[in-house]
């Protein structure tokens, strides 16, 4: 297309050469060669034509079409890929000046009346189109003095008739002019409407791939549905909330399965009323957990605006777990909760200091055993009270550790075979297992009271979701690299939920309502304040000889010589 030179107040877009090269200006300079090419055939035709018929034989004027025709024919050949530039210069010899030669040629040689001069209608539209207004009125006036000097030849100088002749080229001229002016001026606007259709197609583009990136990247699940309630669109936390397989891809029907017509319902209400809906409503599975949804709907368009369209309107679904809302409601509530505990427990340690020693200046003056029982009782309780107001200043921490002191280095294999009888030993009948020691003489750096916890809170877990059999719990150590030990806890429990999953080691986050939810999360702190990880899997064990799938909950040491980390704990970062 043209680029304008006359109205420099519009940027237009640099033409670009080569493979980058606009597509529908290389169309168009290949459309104007082809038809070049249709010209030269017609040309030589009617020529061959016409020496047929009269007889009279113009071998120069065939010879010329003949050129014409080879010359139009290398050049769609040679420069057909590649459009030369807009601006005027030689390199449009070869496609207007050649055009120009021949319309001069065949007016000069053949004897005839016939006038070759509507052929000047290409090169003239060839140049506005494809060019510069510089070169657009440059070849118009090039045929227009073309005319004139034709009208001034042919003609008698001293008659009427070469005034005609004179006045008619000076009208063609004029009306090439103005033609050309206008092409050119439809090709500048051509040329601006398709840059302005191509940025607002990028920006679409740009916009489209965010949104796609947004929704695909959601925590809440979006479903797109439509009034025959099918799902058009669905993000993957929204697949995952219906609890659908991994091989479920939209479009599905949202009616195909009973477990999802709570959801349809409330997308036909969507329709129905016309108006958003919000609802709290539960998809019950065969063979998984009711899962619990808080459900919003948004529709794409009044009913007013596609009365005439039908089943065009579109029900937007955003999905949130209505465990993960009230885990966060609940961690709101409980970390209010933990600060007030925190400055309650950190003012009654004072008093109870108090409490302790002046029992104890008590019971030296006390004899009579009712009186030393007493004394004993109060101790105790006190001392219980004291433990309890630790315990949650260390899950709720007001001030960092004043104890920096690194963590003792324990031998792994005899510290967990020592905590496994200890905790067997509580109830030796209920808590059978399997116990394996592969970390010979490995020490590690761990507190052994830290580690004591984090192994009774995962046995305890572990036992909880068993079966009955005695290898359905297993605890493993095991050297995983030169240097680097882990200790492994394993039950054959069911597969967890994968909302549970996502929050396991969040602090309050629970599947059980008797559950505070902090076990994992001490465990998690335990093990990071002492430089170690804990993560879970699913993993094969072997039971009875067959494989079985289970819940593996890993403790993986650092490697011995590394340095703790400089921070004291994760628990100074909890909800204080």
């Amino acid at each position: 297309m043209a680029a304008d030179v006359g109205t420099p107040s519009t940027p237009m877009p640099p033409r670009r050469r080569g493979a980058g090269q606009d597509a529908a200006f290389l169309r168009l300079w290949q459309g104007f060669l082809t038809g070049r090419v249709v010209v030269a055939l017609a040309l030589l035709t009617l020529q061959l034509a016409s020496q047929m018929l009269n007889q009279n034989a113009e071998l120069v004027v065939v010879l010329v079409c003949v050129l014409y025709l080879g010359a139009t024919v290398a050049v769609r050949l040679v420069a057909g890929n590649v459009a030369p530039s807009p601006e005027a210069g030689v390199h449009w010899l070869s496609s207007i000046g050649v055009d120009l030669a021949l319309v001069c040629a065949l007016q000069l040689l053949h004897n005839g009346s016939m006038s070759f001069t509507p052929l000047f209608g290409l090169p003239i539209l060839m140049a506005s189109v494809l060019g510069t207004l510089t070169l657009a009125m440059g070849t118009t006036a090039a045929v227009t003095l073309l005319l004139l000097a034709w009208a001034w030849w042919f003609g008698d100088p001293s008659g009427s008739e070469a005034t005609q002749r004179s006045l008619q080229a000076a009208l063609t001229g004029t009306g090439y002019f103005i033609v050309a002016f206008m092409v050119q001026q439809l090709a500048l606007r051509l040329v601006r409407e398709q840059h302005i259709a191509q940025s607002s197609q990028a920006t679409a583009l740009v916009q489209s791939q965010v949104s796609e990136l947004v929704i695909q990247n959601l925590t809440e699940g979006v479903l797109v549905v439509d009034e025959a309630f099918e799902v058009r669109t669905a993000n993957p936390a929204g697949l995952l909330m219906l609890g659908s397989q991994a091989g479920l891809n939209p479009p599905f029907a949202l009616q195909s399965r009973p477990a999802w017509q709570a959801l349809a319902a409330l997308a036909r209400r969507s329709f129905r009323q016309s108006m958003p809906q919000v609802a709290d409503i539960n998809l019950i599975s065969e063979h998984q957990n009711p899962i619990g949804l808080h459900v919003r709907t948004w529709l794409t368009a009044p009913l007013a605006s596609v009365s005439d369209a039908p089943g065009q309107r579109l029900c937007v679904m955003f999905l949130h777990d209505l465990r993960e809302l009230e885990a966060r409601l609940r961690t709101e509530k409980l970390a209010a909760m933990g600060r007030m505990s925190a400055a309650v427990a950190h003012e009654i340690r004072n008093p109870l200091a108090a409490i302790v020693q002046a029992n104890a200046l008590l019971d030296e003056d006390l004899h009579e055993p009712s009186h030393k029982r007493l004394a004993q009782m109060i101790g105790q309780n006190a001392d219980r009270l004291a433990h309890i107001a630790e315990e949650i200043l260390d899950i709720a921490r007001v001030q960092h550790q004043m104890d920096h002191a690194p963590a003792a280095t324990v031998t792994l294999d005899e510290s967990v075979a020592q905590i496994w009888r200890d905790w067997q030993a509580h109830a030796p009948a209920q808590r059978e297992g399997l116990l394996r020691l592969g970390a010979p003489a490995m020490q590690v750096e761990f507190d052994a009271e830290h580690l004591r916890r984090v192994l009774v809170n995962l046995l305890d877990n572990a036992l909880r979701y068993r079966s009955g059999s005695v290898e359905s719990l297993q605890l493993h150590t095991r050297m995983e690299s030169p240097g680097q030990a882990s200790v492994q806890v394993w039950s054959n429990g069911p597969p967890m939920d994968q909302s549970v999953e996502r929050h396991l080691f969040e602090p309050f986050f629970s599947s059980e309502s008797r559950s505070s939810g902090l076990g994992l999360y001490i465990c998690r702190g335990l093990c990071e304040r002492h430089g170690a990880s804990i993560s879970y899997q699913r993993l094969q064990r072997n039971i009875a000889e067959r494989e079985c799938s289970g819940n593996a909950f890993t403790v993986r040491f650092r490697s011995t010589g590394i340095l703790p980390p400089p921070d004291a704990s994760l628990f100074d970062t909890v909800v204080v």
